[in-house]
């Protein structure tokens, strides 16, 4: 009896063995990051830990977060601190040899050179580097510290939380009052100008409507202290929250996805933002054509949309071309900077310097192509094209096939499968790719509104899609990334066509006038 039980453990250990080897070799040698849940990762949870609170103390704030110790600089602090604790995850990391890893560090050059060529101002060039790299530095932390499903969805409650806190506050204002003023004639020469205490509230825009009203709009604060900026965050994060929908699970789905994604709609009504209700009903068009196609998406996306504009969605602001006059105007003013400065621009940040309004040109598009040039335009292409194009592809079925490499039930009782890879199926990287693609859609619809063409959302959402591609790389489960070779001729491709589209979408505006 004892040499029988001697034997079977013998061969249990060999078992073992022989299977912690074959997990291992079925393993890529290095990803973004490490493999996901193995043991690589327990010494690393504070780096994951700290970039969550870098991305809160530039979305809130550090005196929001911090209180009276933002005086000592904490948010430099904490970037510091996360960037010392992300070296030790470059050994072995892949993460410099994505597209996206490349485009940033040409926008970088790219930012640096616009000021000591476009400006011929050498001294500005280091203000205006770190003013760039706190958002793009969003990127990597992500592809290096963000690496399960698990850690994809505390980002995505770190996003919820962000928005909800805004509108919560927002919310709150409300109910304690703001602030009324005369309403301003339209057709009268005086000005009625806004009452003091109205501009200082906090959480909220005051501006005056197309008839003259005052009008409060929702906004937050730091990167998002702008209503259209806020929108933009809201319009992204919506289909981000369905990363927690399960199927079958009525109660579970009511409670952390119907209700927090009817409150973000509540907050994208309360910002008033043209621009977000765009994105809105071109994210309901992309969602919707899949499954009942082009045609009655459309039909879908105009009755949302005329429904929206019939609840004052917009504040009682037009949506037309007359009433964007001063942006087209803008946008004009941006392409004949790129043609006086068609390389490096006219320098990261100082176009309103040469607009007669002082303003920016409210296009993300024309904004990367005036300050930075084609040359910073051409790696703002690239980081978008490689990372729709991934997206793409997560999304598509027939581009993801299940995985030869997954483990059986059996297999995952031993005590190394904690070591394995996490099963995740087909259908689950498709849904993930699309919600990824709808959030950029959003984002890239509002951008078209906006001059935020290097804020901290589009990298975060960079990162996000990169990771999951990355997942499914590790499974076998989709063909390899672009190599950047093959990426750079569709880049060059893609700024053209941006700044082509932008003449003729004048053109055409112009000729309607």
């Amino acid at each position: 009896m004892t040499h029988t039980f001697f034997y079977l453990g013998q061969r249990n250990i060999a078992r073992l063995r022989s299977l912690s080897q074959q997990q291992k070799a079925s393993q890529p040698p290095c990803c973004l990051g490490y493999p996901e849940d193995s043991h690589h990762l327990r010494p690393y949870t504070m780096g994951f830990a700290l970039s969550v609170l870098y991305f809160l103390t530039y979305y809130l704030t550090p005196p929001t977060l911090f209180g009276p110790l933002a005086v000592f600089r904490v948010e430099l602090v904490l970037a510091i601190l996360v960037f010392f604790v992300s070296l030790p995850r470059l050994v072995g990391s892949t993460i410099f040899k994505t597209a996206q890893s490349a485009a940033l560090i040409g926008l970088a050059f790219a930012v640096v050179f616009s000021v000591m060529i476009g400006m011929h101002w050498a001294g500005g060039a280091v203000p205006a580097f770190l003013g760039f790299i706190p958002n793009a530095f969003a990127y990597f932390l992500v592809c290096l510290h963000c690496n399960t499903k698990k850690k994809l969805q505390i980002l995505v409650v770190m996003l919820l939380s962000v928005c909800l806190f805004v509108i919560a506050n927002g919310c709150l204002t409300f109910l304690r009052g703001v602030p009324e003023a005369p309403r301003h004639n339209m057709n009268s020469l005086e000005v009625v100008p806004l009452p003091r205490e109205a501009l200082m509230i906090p959480y909220l825009c005051a501006v005056r409507s197309d008839a003259g009203d005052l009008l409060y709009r929702l906004r937050g604060l730091g990167l998002i202290n702008d209503p259209n900026d806020l929108g933009q965050l809201l319009v992204c994060t919506i289909p981000l929250v369905f990363i927690f929908w399960k199927p079958k699970k009525i109660p579970r789905n009511f409670v952390f996805v119907l209700l927090p994604v009817c409150a973000l709609l509540f907050g994208t009504y309360l910002t008033h933002s043209r621009g977000a209700l765009l994105a809105l009903v071109a994210m309901a068009v992309v969602a919707a054509r899949r499954r009942i196609g082009t045609l009655p998406a459309l039909g879908i996306a105009v009755g949302l949309f005329v429904a929206a504009m019939a609840l004052h969605f917009t504040g009682g602001r037009d949506i037309s071309a007359g009433s964007g006059a001063d942006r087209t105007e803008l946008w004009s003013s941006g392409l004949q900077l790129l043609k006086s400065s068609p390389v490096f621009g006219v320098g990261m940040g100082s176009m309103p310097d040469f607009t007669d309004s002082h303003h920016t040109a409210h296009n993300s598009m024309v904004v990367c192509a005036a300050e930075l040039g084609m040359f910073g335009l051409f790696f703002w292409a690239l980081f978008l094209f490689s990372t729709v194009r991934d997206a793409l592809v997560l999304a598509s079925p027939k581009r993801v096939t299940e995985s030869e490499q997954a483990l059986d039930e059996a297999e995952e009782r031993f005590p190394f499968a904690k070591t394995a890879i996490v099963p995740i199926d087909a259908a689950e990287f498709n849904r993930l790719g699309r919600l990824m693609l709808f959030s950029l859609t959003g984002f890239l619809v509002t951008g078209w509104f906006l001059s935020r063409a290097f804020v901290m959302t589009l990298f975060l959402l960079g990162g996000m899609v990169e990771i999951v591609y990355e997942m499914a790389l590790q499974r076998g489960m989709i063909v390899p990334r672009m190599r950047l070779a093959r990426t750079l001729p569709y880049a060059g491709g893609l700024a053209f066509i941006l700044v082509l589209i932008m003449y003729i979408t004048l053109r055409v505006l112009n000729l309607t006038h």
